[in-house]
């Protein structure tokens, strides 16, 4: 990693943290969309464990916990995953939940072909570069078992913020201090490949709006 670039993911690790301890529960109790769909999709999938990449205070890994799944949640921020741990326990779901520190950069601290599904919600978008989201692709595409899902959105180049802001190269504009990679449908075929891309859903979300894209791939069987 570069020294900008390592610099720019100390800078966003200690914003999120800070953003997370001055507004806890900051996106609310209730699921965003894209995790309700993705349930829908393991349910019928018969996943039975998901692992969740950025998961924050934990709003959506708590809705599949109450789905019933088995959860492991993992973010870079202590302060979120503190957040999700008290609201698992609040919500009597604690015994399907498990957390830990993790950023996404570093492998996965899981054995080979472990998980049915894989969730990650605005995560691969964050300040990381292609080559970062390359490598974390492939080692959600290593702890899947044959048949698992892989359900993600990010921001994409239609948003109204791609091109405006602090440029950080490689398509990262920041934004009130979040940075974001936004990515065009070369990126999202790219990681696609050597999986079976179920589906590539355009939706908006927020008060800009943010415009994303919703992809759901599997791995062969």
């Amino acid at each position: 990693m570069a020294d900008d670039e390592r610099d720019l993911a100390q800078a966003q690790r200690v914003h999120w943290q800070e953003t997370y301890t001055a507004h806890p529960g900051m996106y609310g109790e209730r699921p965003s969309a894209p995790a309700v769909h993705a349930a829908e999709v393991f349910l019928a999938g018969g996943v039975r464990d998901v692992l969740e990449l950025g998961a924050g205070h934990g709003r959506d890994a708590l809705y599949f916990a109450r789905e019933g799944f088995a959860v492991r949640a993992t973010d870079f921020s202590p302060a979120g995953l503190e957040q999700l741990r008290t609201a698992a326990r609040d919500q009597g779901v604690d015994q399907r939940v498990t957390t830990a520190v993790h950023d996404v950069r570093e492998p996965l601290p899981l054995p080979d072909a472990s998980v049915d599904g894989v969730f990650a919600h605005m995560l691969l978008c964050m300040a990381l570069s292609t080559e970062e989201i390359q490598k974390a692709v492939g080692e959600v595409r290593r702890v899947l078992r044959p048949g698992g899902t892989f359900v993600y959105t990010v921001r994409h180049t239609g948003d109204a913020h791609y091109g405006t802001g602090v440029a950080h190269g490689d398509d990262i504009y920041e934004h009130g201090g979040f940075a974001v990679h936004f990515f065009d449908r070369g990126l999202v075929d790219e990681l696609a490949d050597g999986w079976t891309l179920d589906d590539v859903h355009a939706f908006e979300e927020g008060e800009l709006p943010r415009r994303l894209w919703r992809v759901t791939q599997t791995v062969p069987r």
